[in-house]
């Protein structure tokens, strides 16, 4: 056992998925940029062929996740709510705690038939991010500035455009975080000040929500949304620590979501009733997270667990990558090294090295440490 894991975690092991993915995604990506010509004449057929090009890229890293690591998640939902979950338009509001909180979410996706119609909000810097910056971008995600003023407009620009000719008996999923940003101590601290200021409850595992945003989305919903789903995740502490790169080197992490459903219809949508609610919600969320913080899970806290078993499109994906890539990049690469020149190999090595720092790049930006400071500032809520 102490071999494979070895095997798994080795730089080749690793290189070569990397590359089969920096190579599969460039190829889904100019499929996307040649569909573009689509969009003026059917937006409807555009966003089909889309989602399905979109799952080439992200169900790499579900294979990642549920293959690779044999990592784990566990719902904690109604019954009655995970049978409508895949069939209407949602909104989903996820806290914002880990490294990958966003793969824990997209497995559960996954194996809920919904990846397809993953959309999230998210800061306007990740559009530029190679392969999946440009895959969001194709799959209509909304990037925000953190700038209400400019924000304002892209929000509602943004959900109309979303809104409109959207294919029928499809479903998206739009997931944000109301806390603007990952976690960290010192942002919770510097959001309670606020809290303090404004009366309100103070939160332990969350940062103070932003309310503007989710007001505005809430407004635009125009009736095509019929629910809102509130999930709470945390990773057990008996696997893996939980970031990306545990994931690919085939370490195992065991997350749980704590899944409930809230009709639309239940919120309000005026601005002061709005803004009450979002802070009722985090006030909960942080009741749920410590059940779980004390506990270690969330069994116990009201809700079924329901395990929901892998399937294998994922999989196959990655497989059918392996083969259409990874094999003849291995005949080529042998054949390579017995006859190109020393100048070739060289230059050969150079190459190796900038796929390894742009693959190192890219977990990077899933890091904690490595995030934005965006929050640390009190004049920021």
């Amino acid at each position: 056992m102490h071999i494979y894991d070895a095997f798994r975690s080795s730089f080749i092991i690793i290189f070569f998925l990397s590359y089969i993915f920096l190579v599969s995604g460039l190829i889904i990506n100019v499929l996307q940029l040649c569909s573009c010509i689509i969009w003026p004449f059917n937006k409807a057929l555009f966003r089909k062929i889309n989602c399905y090009l979109a799952l080439g890229i992200w169900s790499q890293f579900t294979f990642l996740a549920q293959w690779w690591s044999k990592s784990d998640c566990i719902l904690y939902i109604n019954p009655d709510d995970r049978k409508k979950i895949a069939n209407e338009n949602i909104i989903v509001i996820m806290n914002h705690k880990y490294d990958i909180d966003w793969l824990a979410a997209w497995v559960a996706c996954q194996r809920m038939g919904m990846l397809k119609g993953s959309k999230i909000v998210a800061k306007q810097p990740l559009k530029f991010v190679p392969i999946l910056g440009w895959c969001w971008i194709c799959t209509e995600t909304i990037f925000v500035r953190r700038a209400w003023e400019s924000d304002r407009e892209t929000l509602a620009n943004d959900l109309r455009r979303i809104f409109a000719n959207y294919p029928e008996n499809h479903y998206f999923n739009l997931m944000l975080s109301c806390e603007g940003t990952r976690f960290t101590e010192k942002k919770r601290l510097a959001s309670m000040k606020i809290a303090q200021e404004k009366g309100l409850p103070e939160l332990k595992h969350h940062i103070l929500p932003r309310t503007k945003g989710f007001t505005l989305l809430l407004q635009g919903a125009e009736n095509r949304v019929e629910a809102l789903y509130d999930i709470t995740l945390g990773f057990k502490k008996t696997g893996a620590e939980p970031t990306l790169l545990s994931i690919i080197k085939g370490r195992s992490c065991q997350a749980e979501l704590f899944i409930r459903r809230i009709p639309i219809s239940e919120i309000p949508t005026d601005t002061e009733g709005s803004s009450n609610w979002v802070h009722e919600l985090y006030r909960e969320k942080d009741k749920i997270y410590d059940y779980f913080a004390q506990h270690g899970t969330f069994a116990g806290n009201g809700l079924p667990r329901v395990e929901i078993s892998r399937n294998y499109y994922d999989l196959l994906i990655e497989l059918g990558w392996v083969v259409i890539i990874g094999m003849p990049s291995i005949i080529y690469f042998f054949q390579f090294l017995w006859t190109s020149s020393i100048l070739a190999k060289f230059i050969f090595v150079i190459i190796i090295s900038i796929v390894t720092a742009v693959g190192r790049t890219m977990i990077a930006i899933t890091e904690t440490e490595r995030g934005s400071h965006y929050g640390e500032n009190n004049k920021e809520h």
